[in-house]
């Protein structure tokens, strides 16, 4: 059986998760635009109210808003209630995402891989993910299984290896605040697991317990002007796999969902839309240069999550005009799939 049915309470305390981590996020965002401070500096005599920040690069912006006045002093004032209150409302959302992680624990509902779904998560809490980077291959259908509510035959997916899509047309970027001032992905990884080290492979980074990341993007024929397999400014930086194919991925659908970890705390993923995914696969499951073992591998992802589509996501239909980025002989190639 490829597919088992969450239980009535695994699904409740399943969309339970995602709302309130929904909800956390949308804090978080907010608590994030207060970063940095706001205080008087005299100059010359004189009191001027400053706001310090930090950009997406990681350097320290100084902003002079004013000489002290009534105007600035509600300007100041509103900014102190307005972080107390973002930060207090954080606590408290921190706390409740505690309790539904030991809840989601009791269920059984975790299914990331711990190292991954920290990645992933900060990823994403570095505005990152979903901006120049997403999560492709198996780790994506933890966003699927997720999004229908349903678990995969965990012979589908692997806890070896993450990829990530370097989306070439928004580039990297790096958001820092005052703890975090990355200059590549390699020493961001190293912000995550200290032992991450870059493979001979200059695309990939492995840890002490081989997990892998790799950085991958897609072959440009002809090549770009500006196209570089160097991502961050640090020469020691991995340097992007070009591979056949990911244009597909770059320009498909964005697909998000809110998973769970092994320790029953939630992940946003955001992957590539499982229609794309699975025509994808069934693609490389035909590729004569691809190992044997990974093509029936790639042939039954591709077969098990167009079913899962099929089934649970009625509302992304396979002959939708949003998948025109599939050469047509691809896309009539896995439409079988989606038609049981």
């Amino acid at each position: 059986m490829q597919f088992q049915e969450l239980s009535s309470d695994q699904r409740r305390e399943l969309v339970n998760t995602q709302q309130r981590y929904a909800a956390y996020r949308e804090v978080q965002e907010r608590a994030n635009a207060y970063r940095g401070s706001m205080v008087w500096t005299k100059l010359k005599g004189r009191e001027y109210l400053v706001r310090s920040a930090y950009t997406k690069s990681g350097l320290r912006r100084q902003t002079s808003l004013g000489l002290r006045s009534k105007e600035t002093e509600a300007i100041k004032q509103e900014f102190d209630r307005g972080r107390a209150e973002a930060q207090s409302r954080l606590r408290n959302l921190k706390d409740v995402i505690a309790r539904q992680s030991a809840v989601n624990r009791v269920l059984g509902l975790g299914r990331i891989p711990l190292i991954g779904a920290k990645i992933i998560r900060a990823l994403d809490q570095a505005a990152m993910l979903g901006s120049g980077i997403r999560v492709l291959c198996t780790n994506a259908i933890y966003a699927y299984e997720a999004a229908a509510g349903v678990r995969i035959d965990p012979n589908l997916t692997t806890k070896e290896d993450l990829d990530l899509l370097f989306d070439t047309r928004r580039g990297l970027t790096f958001a820092a605040n005052e703890k975090l001032s990355q200059v590549s992905l390699l020493q961001f990884l190293l912000r995550i697991d200290r032992s991450f080290t870059r493979s001979t492979q200059t695309f990939r980074t492995v840890n002490d317990e081989g997990y892998l990341v790799d950085l991958i993007k897609p072959l440009r024929n002809p090549p770009s002007a500006n196209d570089s397999r160097q991502v961050g400014a640090d020469v020691g930086d991995l340097l992007t796999a070009e591979m056949e194919g990911l244009a597909w991925h770059e320009s498909a659908p964005v697909f998000e969902a809110i998973a769970i970890d092994e320790r029953g705390e939630p992940c946003r993923i955001v992957a590539t839309d499982p229609r794309v995914w699975a025509a994808y696969k069934l693609w490389l499951s035909q590729r004569q240069d691809r190992e044997r073992i990974k093509r029936q591998r790639d042939e039954f992802q591709a077969r098990t999550v167009a079913r899962l589509v099929a089934e649970f996501m009625p509302h992304l239909s396979y002959d939708s005009a949003q998948l025109k980025m599939l050469p047509p002989p691809i896309f009539d190639q896995a439409a079988p799939l989606f038609h049981h």
